[in-house]
């Protein structure tokens, strides 16, 4: 490659003189040697930058096809590049989500009929029956005392995906004080729409459309309780999304999940028959793969600094529209964790440990007094 910069007496003209041939491609770029001489003027002014391109003609015949085809494969070259990504770069660099944005299209479609208790989301209404009295029974082992009436006055709790308020509210009447979070604002509105009726749940609960992770910041160690209820099976990422949630928890605090096993017959009643033959949920409310099992789960909760205490099986029965508890978790199950407590510092626990046999040595010293 050859080239030649002269500047004017003005200071504002560079131009550049290359020289160079075509010698076919390496690696998907074109390779270059001096033959044809290009002009490149380079103009600068006050008011604008221009680039004035200019081919000798007495080269330009002998190398127009060259140059026609150098030009696509240069080209070609750079969207190759461009397109390139470093092994170490992550796709969604800018920020972590959990939010699967086509699971957000498919609830706001539905945000108006949260509360029709005979629509899409008559299963949700009916498994209240179970699942509230699952949170309150294993909260209240985690306290003494407590009032009739509102088992759970006191107690700070978070509800993850609430959709239109259907878990939230029963627990707020319990006494608690319940954030719900989503990430569809139609669910959102929805849910404060209906609480707005009652001036008691109104003060207890407080809902924001926003995700997870979102609030993780703000919000760490702060909850009693978080509640993702029929919520894992829809997230991109569960391994973070239960990290986020064990960061909110308070030490000692509790996780509750109700979700769907990953098995043959959960794809065959949970998805065929559910969405595709009886109607019971709409069609592409769920995905196969984002199912998750018992073992699974337990293992990620674990991993997190949380101690499963529970995993029991729930069973739909579509005739009757009622829930009950079972043995066989190969569909429908429910889980709770408790958030451990922190670790007592070894720093601390040798100082301790040099405080009271400092203590005791002193107390052998008196009695031999």
């Amino acid at each position: 490659m050859w080239g030649a910069r002269k500047l004017s007496s003005s200071g504002s003209l560079f131009l550049n003189v290359l020289r160079f041939r075509y010698l076919g491609t390496q690696s998907g770029c074109p390779r270059f040697t001096t033959s044809a001489d290009i002009l490149f003027f380079s103009v600068y002014s006050k008011n604008q930058l221009s680039w004035t391109l200019q081919i000798k003609p007495w080269v330009f015949h002998e190398y127009r096809i060259m140059w026609s085809k150098s030009y696509r494969m240069t080209f070609a070259c750079l969207n190759t590049m461009k397109s390139y990504r470093y092994p170490w770069t992550r796709l969604y660099s800018t920020s972590r989500t959990t939010v699967d944005s086509s699971e957000v299209k498919t609830f706001l479609a539905l945000a108006h009929r949260w509360w029709d208790e005979q629509g899409v989301y008559a299963p949700l209404h009916s498994m209240n029956d179970l699942r509230v009295p699952f949170i309150r029974d294993n909260l209240l082992k985690t306290v003494a005392n407590h009032q009739p009436g509102k088992p759970l006055s006191g107690m700070k709790i978070l509800d993850v995906g609430c959709g239109g308020g259907l878990l939230t509210e029963p627990l707020g009447r319990l006494g608690a004080s319940v954030i719900g979070i989503d990430p569809v604002d139609a669910n959102i509105k929805t849910a404060q729409r209906h609480k707005s009726f009652d001036p008691v749940l109104d003060k207890r609960i407080e809902y924001r459309a926003c995700s997870l992770e979102e609030i993780v910041e703000e919000s760490t160690e702060t909850f009693d309780a978080v509640i993702a209820s029929e919520v894992v099976e829809h997230v991109i990422d569960l391994e973070t999304f239960i990290q986020c949630c064990c960061q909110v928890l308070k030490p000692g605090g509790s996780l509750f999940i109700t979700t769907i096993n990953k098995t043959q017959l959960s794809y065959v009643l949970g998805i065929v028959f559910s969405e595709q033959i009886a109607g019971i949920v709409p069609k592409g409310t769920h995905t196969w793969e984002k199912f998750v099992s018992p073992e699974k789960l337990e293992s990620i909760m674990e991993s997190n600094g949380l101690s499963v205490q529970t995993v029991v099986g729930m069973l739909y029965n579509p005739f009757s529209g009622h829930w009950h508890w079972s043995e066989n978790t190969s569909l429908n199950y429910a889980a709770h964790a408790v958030k451990q407590e922190h670790p007592v510092p070894a720093e601390t626990e040798t100082e301790e440990l040099r405080a009271q046999a400092s203590t005791n040595s002193s107390v052998h010293e008196e009695l031999k007094k």
